[in-house]
């Protein structure tokens, strides 16, 4: 059996098996697409994999903030869910088609169908799965979620699951679940998964 590295078991770890995994990751694969629901982790977790792998990273969220030059209740202010949504699809458009990159998408991207086949299309999906536990604890703070400005955070990110996971699901190559482990834990979990998916293709 073999490690995270794609080493015996056992097996003493040196710096050039990790270079050859990486490497037979960076030709694999152009744009790597996460999605998953708010407080996966789909941001630090992009991040790292993105400096892992030599990839750019991108942050779709990020990116429409910067060009509007707002935050993201902002628009959900001004526009509403409607209006932010027509202006994500057009950025995860114009993202998806980068080359040697990682994409974090927000959580409600894959509601749209046009959207969900571009990832699948032009990339790899995975799908970065966490509890509603983890949502709360990971999300309780933070005030640049318009979904969740509500006195039932909770009873509103089950119905976004009820609602998202099968879209998740359906569209995801691969599946991680991002509950336990630290970001470098976490980020080994993925490159073994792509690794495998690889080798399966």
């Amino acid at each position: 059996m073999a490690d995270t590295l794609g080493l015996p078991a056992g097996g003493r770890y040196h710096p050039r098996h990790r270079r050859t995994h990486v490497l037979q990751i960076m030709t694999a694969f152009s744009c790597i697409s996460l999605i998953g629901p708010m407080g996966a982790g789909k941001s630090s977790i992009g991040r790292q994999l993105a400096r892992t792998l030599g990839y750019e990273f991108c942050d779709s969220d990020k990116e429409l903030e910067r060009r509007t030059g707002v935050d993201i209740p902002v628009i959900f202010d001004i526009e509403g869910e409607e209006g932010f949504r027509r202006r994500e699809k057009v950025m995860i458009d114009e993202l998806s088609q980068g080359d040697r990159r990682v994409l974090a998408t927000g959580g409600g991207a894959i509601l749209d169908p046009e959207t969900r086949q571009r990832l699948r299309e032009r990339g790899l999906v995975i799908y970065l799965e966490t509890s509603i536990a983890e949502q709360l604890r990971r999300t309780r703070r933070d005030k640049n979620r318009p979904l969740l400005q509500t006195e039932d955070p909770e009873s509103r990110l089950r119905g976004l699951m009820e609602q998202r996971q099968p879209l998740y699901r359906e569209t995801a190559h691969i599946t991680v679940n991002t509950d336990r482990g630290g970001l470098q834990q976490l980020v080994q979990d993925i490159t073994r998964a792509l690794d495998e998916w690889n080798e399966l293709r």
